[in-house]
């Protein structure tokens, strides 16, 4: 299948791939028809998804895949949906959400995942502002009740799906679609889909405003094969998991679009609990997974356990996303395994940008390099190029070519396009910088980086040194206000067992990371907490710190 749209799929050395890899996009490209139906066709019995709950386990070939999304296909098209059309998905980590995305991509019709922790207020917004037809939801009774008290405020909202249980006002999924007919053929003319038209909208937070739509359109996927075949580096007949909800655009990073292009197989697990770091080292084990990705919160746990007491010799290749990577975590993670962690940087409004390939050595901290088709520099606040060591925007210039898997714009928003997309230049809003040997170093969000006394600090910097403490278990950075300083560095902190908090402590880590880095960036400041605010992808949520201590500092 990777033959078919790369030239080649073999490179001997960095500067190899970023010159000479190229992608083939075929004419009204549809991933769901030209990748996922045609393995049916091709290789029926391929193992395309693994899926497990605490309880259940489900495994599905291509052949299952197209039969499945052709009857749900049908089954969206009888009520109603068409191409274009927007239907809003709250399947957390079920399978189903691989039956009606791919449906809704063979429809025309534009899928809109999203996370389970919506509020009506949210949900409000989403169906209003995307003009969303339908929802699909799991039986959640907080989910279903939100979409119900949204529903009134909606008028665009004609259709609601429960994946299984019986309530007034919904269908049933479960009991109406395997009903339908398992073929469909692909629509033609004006139904038919054009490689530029819309496919997926994210909806995607920044530390103000309401959330942006992300817009893009069926090229997308084959961006995502140097995010699974050259970052990720998955195989064919692999088992590729990253940890991520459906409702995350991580998802379609690594539980779908360049897996199956490389042959590597899915695996979800739909775990309802709060999360356990030994819950996915058992499944790695029981079910041999051979490529892996989460965020660095993940693997910090991971690192807190024994990790000798799990078989983990099915593992090949280990990658690490979504914030920076703190060098004791990778150190700690190699130590107890043998493998490197392999750290990539994008965002929702892209595929991987920058990410350490196969061929380059890892520098812990850094996120690697400009991948091919990625035009990408550092700017400073008048526009000039940095010099190396200089901190700057990551910006991607446009000029020449456009990535393959760069989005089309925020849907129904020209302005806000506009304002970070001008001048044939892309500007991320991520603050780095950039050594000798071009690899890239992340600072942190415009937003994030601390100004004290004159100087600038990275959150990052400082959450290093403090995780290299053995009585940190996880940090986070802010800034708070200071009359004399303008900002000071604040440090909020989960302990791990065995550690109380006390006056004494904190004057042990403060001296800890004025021996570690440069004595400047210490925080001054040091709050001892149970857990850290996190979006559903675990990310930490430095911005509800910051709001959390100016509603403090407001109201003293």
């Amino acid at each position: 299948m990777l033959e078919h749209f790369l030239k080649r799929t073999e490179f001997t050395s960095y500067e190899d791939f970023v010159n000479n890899y190229s992608v083939n996009v075929p004419e009204n490209f549809n991933f769901a028809f030209d990748v996922a139906d045609k393995y049916a066709e091709t290789e029926p019995d391929k193992k395309a998804l693994v899926w497990c709950d605490d309880e259940e386990e489900a495994v599905f070939t291509f052949a299952d895949i197209k039969r499945n999304s052709n009857k749900t296909a049908n089954y969206f098209k009888s009520l109603g949906i068409g191409k274009g059309d927007c239907v809003m998905l709250i399947l957390k980590r079920r399978y189903e959400f691989w039956f009606c995305l791919l449906a809704l991509h063979k429809l025309g019709a534009v899928g809109i995942p999203a996370t389970h922790l919506l509020t009506k207020k949210d949900i409000v917004y989403r169906n209003n502002a995307a003009s969303i037809k339908m929802v699909v939801a799991v039986d959640d009774e907080t989910v279903l009740n939100s979409v119900d008290e949204a529903a009134p405020e909606s008028p665009t909202l004609k259709t609601k799906i429960v994946l299984m249980g019986k309530r007034d006002g919904w269908h049933t999924f479960y009991g109406e679609y395997e009903s339908f007919s398992e073929e469909f053929d692909r629509p033609t003319g004006d139904a038919g889909t054009e490689i530029t038209d819309r496919m997926l909208i994210y909806f995607t937070s920044g530390t103000t405003g309401m959330p942006k739509m992300v817009q893009h359109n069926f090229a997308y996927p084959l961006g995502h094969i140097v995010t699974a075949k050259y970052w990720q580096n998955v195989r064919n007949n692999g088992l590729h998991f990253t940890v991520a909800d459906t409702g995350w655009a991580k998802a379609v990073w690594g539980k779908l679009y360049g897996q199956w292009i490389c042959g590597s197989a899915v695996f979800a697990y739909d775990y309802n609990h709060k999360f356990q770091p030994v819950d996915l080292l058992r499944k790695i084990e029981k079910y041999k997974i051979t490529t892996f990705c989460a965020p660095p919160t993940i693997y910090r746990f991971f690192i807190k356990t024994n990790l000798k007491e799990f078989d983990l010799s099915s593992l090949e290749y280990c990658v690490v996303a979504g914030e920076p990577l703190n060098p004791e975590v990778y150190k700690q993670f190699y130590d107890a395994t043998g493998i490197t962690l392999m750290e990539g940087y994008g965002q929702t409004e892209m595929t991987v940008a920058i990410a350490t390939l196969p061929w380059m050595k890892p520098k812990p901290g850094s996120m690697g390099r400009p991948v091919a088709g990625y035009d990408i520099v550092l700017i400073d606040a008048d526009g000039n190029i940095c010099d190396p060591g200089e901190e700057g925007q990551i910006v991607i210039r446009t000029d020449k070519t456009k990535p393959l898997g760069l989005f089309d714009g925020y849907y129904r928003d020209e302005q806000l396009t506009k304002s970070v997309w001008h001048d044939d230049i892309y500007y991320t809003g991520d603050m780095a910088w950039q050594d000798e040997d071009g690899y890239f170093w992340f600072v942190g969000r415009a937003d994030d980086v601390i100004k004290s006394s004159g100087y600038r600090i990275g959150p990052f910097e400082v959450e290093s040194a403090l995780l290299e403490h053995p009585a940190v278990l996880e940090c986070a950075i802010t800034a708070v206000p200071d009359e004399i300083r303008g900002q000071i560095v604040k440090a909020t902190v989960v302990l791990t067992k065995g550690y109380t908090p006390s006056d004494e402590l904190v004057k042990i880590l403060q001296d800890h990371v004025k021996r570690v880095t440069a004595p400047y960036k210490y925080p001054r400041v040091i709050e001892f907490v149970t857990e850290l605010p996190k979006t559903i992808s675990g990310k930490i949520r430095r911005v509800e710190i910051r709001d959390k201590d100016k509603s403090v500092t407001g109201n003293s």
